[in-house]
């Protein structure tokens, strides 16, 4: 995985602080799992168990809040709540995803 201990720590404190810690799993995907390669967007998976007024909003928050703290860089997130229909991406990223 190509992601220091700081930035792992960083994303969890960001994600916890607009969603709650309860139900919330975070999964890192993508490129970034592979040691060998280079650069990269940083990939996440955000699951949680509340329902969200508007998703779209809260990940370009998540996002925002997370360029500011690890510098401008290309982040992508998947926010997944009850109410998200299950897609292969979602199915993508859980199974080759590791858990932060």
């Amino acid at each position: 995985m190509r992601l220091s201990t700081r930035q792992i720590t960083t994303i969890k404190q960001t994600v916890t602080s607009l969603l709650g810690s309860d139900g919330v799993q975070i999964f890192l995907f993508g490129s970034r799992l592979n040691d060998d390669a280079k650069g990269g967007d940083i990939d996440l998976l955000i699951e949680t168990a509340v329902k969200q007024a508007n998703r779209a909003s809260m990940a370009s928050k998540i996002i925002a809040s997370l360029q500011i703290q690890l510098g401008d860089q290309h982040i992508d997130v998947l926010l997944v709540d009850p109410n998200t229909a299950n897609k292969p991406i979602h199915e993508y990223a859980r199974h080759q995803g590791q858990v932060l």
